[in-house]
């Protein structure tokens, strides 16, 4: 029987996440045993790796549905508190931040680079999104933005950032010239590079994602901002419109 208030450390000494995270590896432990780790605690009559399987439960054991979620989401589930929401939501995070730290290289050679800096932002959200990346004038990164020149040698800046200019619905999404360029002015970009999610996880453009870039072309050679690539950021996969000769 559990006592009032369970912890980790009542449980038979094999069944402790920590005891076997030390003998066997992390590797070793069960989605529910690592979020018992970052809870540190359950509730009344509930252990911690209990609470872990609970939220499990809550999101059909989709762990991407659970990286793409915010406090309020885990604030629901019984147990869940600001404190252990919050943990989650930081653990996951940082889980975010490290995919993308092979990305943060000195050199971008080629769309398969920018796909590697942006997959791990784009590929679980649950709504389209459209980003800006920024290139100066030398080909490298303006301050405040992310440049991928696609054409060769790029030189990273000291700050990795991205301009989102646009959140659309769960299957749909819109290209606004005014605020694309009007971000490219304000990073005074020489040249940017689109790059948008297919919630779906399918990366395939669509027409009008083609008529939409091939119009936003040619509103950048009109006033002197060259948009270089499209990629669109699936489940894992990526497309290039130019790469697939399609702009």
């Amino acid at each position: 029987m559990y006592k009032a208030n369970p912890r980790i450390k009542d449980l038979p000494e094999d069944e402790r996440p920590r005891e076997r995270l030390r003998k066997y590896g992390p590797e070793s432990l069960r989605d529910s045993d690592l979020l018992a780790l970052i809870l540190k605690s359950g509730f009344k009559g509930t252990t911690a790796v209990q609470l872990g399987e609970q939220i499990l439960t809550a999101f059909e054991g989709d762990l991407k549905r659970m990286a793409d979620n915010r406090l309020k989401q885990f604030e629901k589930i019984k147990g869940v508190g600001e404190a252990k929401a919050a943990q989650i939501v930081a653990a996951f995070e940082l889980g975010k931040r490290l995919a993308r730290f092979h990305a943060d290289r000195d050199k971008i050679t080629s769309p398969a680079d920018v796909a590697d800096l942006m997959m791990s932002k784009m590929r679980y959200l649950q709504k389209e999104i459209v980003c800006v990346l920024c290139l100066d004038t030398k080909g490298g990164v303006t301050t405040k933005g992310v440049a991928g020149d696609l054409g060769g040698d790029l030189t990273w800046g000291k700050r990795l950032s991205e301009g989102t200019v646009f959140e659309g619905t769960l299957n749909a999404s819109v290209f606004h010239p005014r605020e694309i360029f009007r971000f490219a002015i304000e990073e005074s970009a020489n040249s940017i590079v689109l790059v948008h999610n297919h919630p779906s996880g399918d990366p395939q453009p669509s027409q009008e994602d083609i008529r939409a870039t091939k119009q936003l072309i040619e509103a950048g050679n009109q006033i002197g901002i060259k948009v270089l690539d499209h990629i669109i950021i699936g489940d894992g996969i990526f497309v290039s419109l130019k790469e697939e000769n399609l702009i």
